[in-house]
């Protein structure tokens, strides 16, 4: 049976930006939860929160320890699997010669992925069918979002989050469920097979190509797999409309 630990990671915010929050979840190698926290961000963006849960996980697991990371963020997973190198090369400049949103968090990650055997899976959000261990991140983000208070296992609170029932409709749409990348240990992040498995089915692009932000008037789902509100803010990002943060994500 694989050493390998089970953990899921995911970021909040209500509204983008708006009072945001990460969140993590450990489980043993049989897949059942052990440990998890979460922690306010103040006001930030989806695309931090998402970031940070990641970080805030690997700081959470001893560098020689095997784990599957499972979380439903396309743009963190493949941000530090896929794009890093070119953003390296360009001098962290994306594509489109922008400055990388989120380089500090990015950086981060990269430093603490060294010498580290991480796999990561990508999971569907709001699921009926989905993991349940990204499901109970999902349910603490959102919960630190709201309070804007720390909270997990370290704190004392020993039972886990919730996911609420109505966090578990299924998505209108999302990438097919169980895409995965890799970090081994001392490995760069690269193309090739294995990221290739996790492209998105719909290639997101800047929403300043589009040079339109609008308040949606219904609800709907991202590209990258999150949900926007009635309300929210969202710009164009290629066929689709999504978070604006979220055209940060074009690499090229």
């Amino acid at each position: 049976m694989s050493d390998r630990i089970i953990a899921a990671c995911d970021g909040a915010a209500k509204g983008n930006p708006g009072p945001a929050a990460w969140a993590w979840v450990i489980a043993d190698v049989h897949g059942h939860p052990e440990r998890w926290e979460s922690g306010p961000l103040g006001r930030a963006t989806n695309n931090v929160g998402e970031l940070t849960a990641l970080q805030r996980l690997l700081e959470a697991v001893a560098p020689g320890t095997a784990v599957q990371v499972r979380m439903d963020s396309q743009y963190a997973m493949k941000a530090v699997t896929q794009w890093l190198p070119a953003w390296k090369r360009n001098g962290w400049k994306t594509a489109a010669g922008k400055p990388v949103a989120n380089r500090e968090l990015v950086e981060s990650i990269d430093a603490l992925l060294t010498d580290r055997d991480v796999e990561f899976r990508y999971v569907p959000a709001h699921r009926e069918d989905g993991d349940h261990l990204n499901a109970i991140a999902d349910q603490a983000a959102s919960d630190a979002a709201v309070s804007q208070e720390p909270a997990g296992t370290a704190l004392g609170h020993a039972s886990m989050p919730v996911p609420a029932q109505a966090r578990s409709t299924p998505a209108r749409s999302a990438p097919a469920r169980g895409a995965s990348a890799r970090r081994t240990a001392g490995a760069a992040p690269a193309g090739g097979p294995e990221a290739a498995k996790s492209a998105p089915a719909t290639r997101r692009t800047s929403p300043g190509r589009g040079g339109v932000t609008i308040k949606a008037k219904f609800p709907g789902t991202c590209p990258c797999g999150k949900q926007y509100a009635a309300g929210e803010k969202i710009s164009k990002l290629g066929s689709r409309w999504g978070h604006p943060d979220c055209g940060d994500a074009d690499a090229g």
